[in-house]
């Protein structure tokens, strides 16, 4: 398998700067996601990596060998790496078992090494009885895991994956994170993926390198980044977030918009500041020190999707589905919250939180 490693990559296109002193190790074995919103750059460090593009600065190695740097540059098909990109890209006039074996027929390996190799990948994506169907005959995601098989059954020592699950119905999405999760903990093979989908990044990453205008917002494991982002954009992007204005005072935040309620809070934030708190982290308790309304709820099955008005904020509470039948719209309640997250007050949060590039 292959380490990663990306030192002070930069790459513009004329006056465009894409990607900006990019510097990361992605290690051995590990699943690592580049997560951000549309022309962030994630993909164009992936193609950096593959050797479709070259940095304008800065290098790239594959383990100890520089492939991209200075005046060296390793074609791609020289750098051992698997690609699968976001259309299926399979060959409609050949079979499963030929579509999967097409890099083995081009390297000239021997019919029984290929057949051997072919048919071990198969049964790894779970396609082995499929070898004989055309790519007409299966759904999308069967199409989508015969990219996959091709793109292992050469053994890369490095497999980039460029959203890959993005034709798919939601359905299929879910179902493909966890095959491809547990291909490359069977294979132990390095995987770089790409998405815009938080979800995927959660659910599958061992490290989410989140990246906006192509910069890096913040790298970390999934429970890192969510629980403890460093930025309001980066708690905005990552999952379902409120931001509330309010002021540190002794021991308490003080809310101007919800009438002067507080929460407590013992951090080293003073002044002015902005809490951020995940709708499943407010809880709807007999004692807690916020007083609203219910002004609505949706239920959803396993929980239900609140809305509180608080003085003159709506706040979005995700409570438990075993209050189903509990909850009347327009009776008080009370709040309390868990594991908010505080930054400085710096000015219009839509400009904080805009994704365009």
């Amino acid at each position: 398998m292959a380490t990663v490693t990306i030192r002070h990559v930069t790459k513009t296109f004329g006056e465009n700067t894409v990607l900006r002193e990019f510097d990361a190790v992605f290690g051995d074995g590990e699943f690592v996601t580049l997560l951000g919103p549309s022309g962030c750059g994630k993909t164009t460090m992936l193609r950096m990596i593959a050797g479709f593009e070259k940095p304008s600065t800065g290098e790239i190695y594959l383990d100890d060998t520089l492939v991209s740097g200075g005046k060296t540059f390793v074609p791609p098909e020289k750098r051992g790496v698997g690609m699968v990109f976001q259309s299926y890209a399979v060959w409609p006039h050949m079979n499963v078992f030929d579509n999967v074996a097409y890099p083995l027929k081009i390297q000239k390996r021997s019919r029984e090494a290929i057949r051997t190799a072919v048919e071990k990948v198969l049964e790894a994506v779970h396609l082995s009885r499929y070898a004989d169907r055309l790519p007409n005959q299966l759904s999308g995601g069967q199409q989508q895991r015969v990219a996959l098989a091709r793109a292992l059954v050469a053994e890369p020592k490095l497999l980039l994956l460029d959203e890959p699950l993005s034709n798919l119905d939601a359905k299929l999405r879910e179902s493909m994170r966890f095959e491809i999760k547990e291909i490359q903990r069977r294979t132990g093979i390095t995987v770089v993926y790409v998405t815009h989908d938080q979800t995927e990044a959660m659910a599958m990453s061992d490290r989410i390198f989140l990246i906006n205008r192509g910069e890096v917002q913040q790298e970390g494991s999934p429970a890192d980044i969510y629980n403890r982002p460093n930025s309001p954009f980066v708690a905005d992007f990552l999952g379902k977030v409120d931001f509330f204005s309010g002021e540190v005072r002794q021991g308490e935040i003080v809310f101007p918009d919800m009438g002067g309620q507080s929460l407590p809070y013992s951090g080293d934030r003073t002044g002015k500041v902005r809490v951020a708190v995940r709708p499943e982290n407010f809880i709807l308790c007999d004692d807690g020190p916020m007083e609203g309304i219910l002004e609505t709820w949706y239920y959803l099955g396993d929980v239900n999707d609140c809305r509180v008005r608080v003085g003159q904020t709506i706040i979005r509470v995700i409570a438990g589905g075993f209050l189903y039948g509990t909850l009347r719209v327009g009776e008080k309640v009370r709040l309390r919250a868990r594991d908010i997250m505080v930054f400085p007050d710096e000015g219009a949060l839509e400009e904080i939180l805009s994704i365009q590039t």
